[in-house]
């Protein structure tokens, strides 16, 4: 029988199953020594649960958060396709890490530093670089403001508990690195890139373990089923998107002029929402694509 070809760590679920399997602990601390630059002594993952109408669900993020050395909380994501909304997400994934921790305290001084991770398949900034790293820096000092302090070296961030990381893998592949930073050998193996990732495994032991266990769900019937059913459902979910961008643009032009917005936004959501109830979304999915309230999806 012909080898099945193999899955794709690209692929979300692929990803987060790889990543957070019992007793792939190792291999998920290796990644984020690699991305983050520090040394892990201590990691919990929280979610490494996948339920299977998660799986199914068009709109579902399947993203790992982890916990490092007792201070720190990461979300990590894998994004295949563009949905032109990645740069609010990221913001609403830091906002969500520091507000479940204030839930459970008021002390401000407990508050672990929180980072989000986001692998791309796509170009999200025009940035020469392939790995972004943000925080939330003080813009210049404007000179009708300058105070003369004495100070030797300014402070440059507003805060040391934010933190954003975003690899986009097309500059990478454009790049061409070789193997011998750790980064770049758990990127190769991310890619896909055969040529690459033999020597990866060679110089990385946990990248090896990566690349077994991914052969070992490439294997596995119940394993690519379930890969199947989240990539059909992504393809379901970017299609009609990708309809409602269209009906947003058709809605928008009468006669080839621009509606004003307060005549032509609601009829406009109002037509995006028809166009994604006919493709079978559920209320949830087309409120959260249009903006609709509840009742007026209810009342297509």
């Amino acid at each position: 029988m012909a080898k099945p070809e193999k899955l794709p760590l690209l692929n979300d679920y692929i990803f987060k199953r790889t990543f957070t399997k019992e007793g792939t602990t190792g291999i998920l601390k290796d990644l984020l020594e690699a991305i983050l630059e520090v040394k892990i002594t201590n990691l919990e993952v929280r979610n490494s649960e996948i339920p299977k109408e998660l799986i199914e669900e068009k709109a579902s993020i399947l993203d790992i958060k982890a916990e490092i050395n007792r201070n720190t909380v990461v979300d990590i994501e894998m994004q295949v396709s563009d949905e032109y909304n990645m740069k609010q997400r990221s913001t609403v994934y830091m906002c969500k890490n520091i507000a479940t921790q204030i839930q459970k305290t008021e002390d401000y001084r407990t508050l672990k530093k929180s980072i989000v991770i986001i692998i791309l398949n796509y170009i999200l900034y025009k940035r020469g670089s392939y790995h972004h790293v943000a925080h939330m820096k003080f813009e210049k000092i404007k000179p009708n403001e300058y105070v003369d302090m004495g100070y030797k070296v300014e402070d440059e961030n507003a805060t040391e508990e934010l933190e954003m990381h975003f690899i986009e893998m097309p500059k990478f592949i454009k790049k061409n690195p070789g193997v011998e930073g750790k980064l770049e050998q758990w990127l190769w193996l991310i890619s896909g890139r055969e040529e690459k990732i033999k020597m990866a495994e060679d110089k990385n032991e946990e990248v090896k373990k990566a690349g077994i266990l991914v052969d070992e769900m490439s294997m596995d019937p119940k394993e690519r089923e379930l890969y199947e059913a989240r990539l059909m459902a992504k393809y379901n979910y970017d299609s009609g998107m990708a309809g409602a961008r269209e009906a947003g643009i058709e809605e928008g032009i009468i006669k080839g002029k621009k509606v004003g917005i307060a005549e032509g936004e609601k009829s406009k959501q109002m037509q995006i929402a028809k166009k994604l109830k006919e493709m079978g979304m559920t209320n949830k999915e087309i409120m959260m694509a249009t903006g609709l309230s509840e009742e007026e999806v209810k009342d297509l």
